[in-house]
């Protein structure tokens, strides 16, 4: 939009208190205000806007949900055997270049009590390796095991993004082929007042946010990696957060499965911890899977037992997914198919008087599970909390630091006593992506050999 069009639109849009702070500033602060402005969808964020207030009820609708088909963790030895099937299908697809990772990283790590892109936040429980770190040598790691090339995608935002790039370049990419890194910037949106008046966030800047996670997949459309990807061959994308340390990148069984299902888009689920954690919940919807958010369950039912006394809506989700590209493509070729929510939040901008003040603001975000539903064939399978799911959230208790360096510390301690080898009760034990990827993996190396773990221990190459 050129700055006659800018002026124009905020003047019909009544956002007089908005065009008076721009006269006030100076030629170089004006300049900056619609720089910013230029790359800002104000017309969605003003529909969206008039859809929300048009409602009468704001009160969220409470689904009834049933279960859906899962592929459960492999017990029997038929369900083995599949288990295996799907595992040799998959590495197939990495070892035949089909297979790219998108780890979004678009947070910042202010929860934590930590000042940066979340991705930098050293969790390793030895070596105190940051998360970017440990994605970067997973993909390494597979890179080398099926002498494959994995691109790996860096989701950021406009805010992390300079600081993120730096990261890596700094880290010499962790030792990946630059040329096989990429990163793209989700889109912002601005946050609105209910009354539909923007808001300051400092004199040249309007208070903005993220469009979630779902747009995730708008960006890396209009970025053109994936039609970059596409032209080189790649079929699928492996999808995941930078806050779970626990990740199992391209897991083998979960691509071949996903291609076995000939779904375009697969989820992994973990068994809930107990009745009040919250998390959305996989299941069937108007006979569709698709993952209801905590918030929109009534609470008894949230919290109701099955017959045998176990938590009836189990299938807590992981964010963690397989993706078609061709899906992807679909999704954005007549414009972004997910549909926004909004979010009522408390937030700091500039007030009438120029100070920072709390704000009551909307949020407008997209959420990459509501693309199940849209699906043409969907595939989930169950995975083990204490193997794959940790992720880092809090400050304190669960879903912390703690929390996740102690599922690290347990995990690789008993990939090593399966190995027949038996760390001293209070070390610390962390093995590295590019030494072993899996137990199967470690016991293989470590076969014939001796080790004595008295205290804390990294295992690298």
């Amino acid at each position: 939009m050129t700055k006659e069009q800018i002026i124009n639109f905020l003047r019909n849009h009544n956002q007089k208190h908005i065009l008076d702070h721009y006269h006030r500033l100076s030629p170089e602060g004006k300049n900056n205000y619609l720089k910013e402005w230029a790359g800002l969808d104000l017309s969605l964020v003003f529909d969206l806007h008039k859809k929300y207030s048009s409602e009468k009820d704001f009160s969220r609708p409470f689904y009834e949900i049933y279960p859906a088909p899962i592929i459960t963790i492999p017990e029997t030895a038929r369900e083995k055997a599949q288990s295996d099937e799907a595992r040799i299908l998959g590495e197939s697809l990495i070892r035949k270049n089909q297979v790219a990772i998108l780890i979004v990283a678009g947070g910042q790590g202010s929860r934590l009590g930590f000042e940066g892109p979340k991705g930098k936040f050293l969790i390793s429980p030895v070596k105190k390796k940051s998360l970017f770190q440990l994605f970067a040598e997973s993909v390494k790691a597979l890179s080398q095991r099926y002498r494959s090339t994995i691109p790996l995608l860096i989701m950021t935002n406009q805010e992390n993004q300079m600081e993120t790039r730096q990261f890596f370049a700094s880290h010499d990419f962790f030792n990946l082929k630059k040329e096989t890194v990429f990163f793209f910037n989700q889109s912002m949106l601005p946050t609105l007042t209910p009354e539909g008046e923007f808001i300051l966030r400092e004199d040249w800047h309007l208070l903005l946010n993220p469009d979630g996670h779902g747009g995730s997949l708008k960006a890396f459309y209009e970025s053109g990696l994936l039609k970059h990807l596409t032209d080189h061959g790649y079929s699928e994308l492996f999808y995941c957060q930078v806050d779970n340390p626990l990740v199992k990148i391209a897991d083998p069984v979960f691509i071949g499965y996903h291609r076995m299902e000939q779904a375009e888009i697969s989820t992994k689920v973990v068994r809930r911890r107990d009745l009040k954690e919250k998390v959305g919940i996989y299941g069937l919807v108007n006979g569709k899977p698709t993952i209801v958010e905590y918030s929109d369950f009534r609470p008894e039912d949230y919290e109701a037992l099955d017959e045998n006394g176990d938590i009836r809506h189990w299938t807590g989700n992981t964010a963690i997914h397989m993706i078609s590209l061709a899906f992807i493509q679909r999704l954005n070729q007549h414009g972004f198919a997910l549909p926004y929510h909004r979010a009522v939040k408390e937030l700091e901008g500039l007030g009438p008087d120029g100070r920072l003040a709390k704000i009551t603001g909307w949020k407008f975000e997209t959420f990459v599970f509501d693309s199940i539903p849209l699906a043409r064939k969907s595939c989930c399978m169950e995975v083990s909390r204490d193997e794959e799911f940790s992720p880092v959230k809090n400050k304190l208790g669960n879903d912390s630091p703690d929390t996740a360096r102690a599922a690290m510390n347990n995990l690789h301690r008993s990939w090593l006593q399966e190995a027949g080898i038996q760390p001293a009760p209070e070390a610390k034990v962390e093995i590295s992506p590019l030494f072993a990827q899996d137990k199967e993996e470690l016991i293989e190396k470590l076969k014939g050999k001796s080790l004595a773990i008295n205290g804390d221990m990294y295992i690298g190459q």
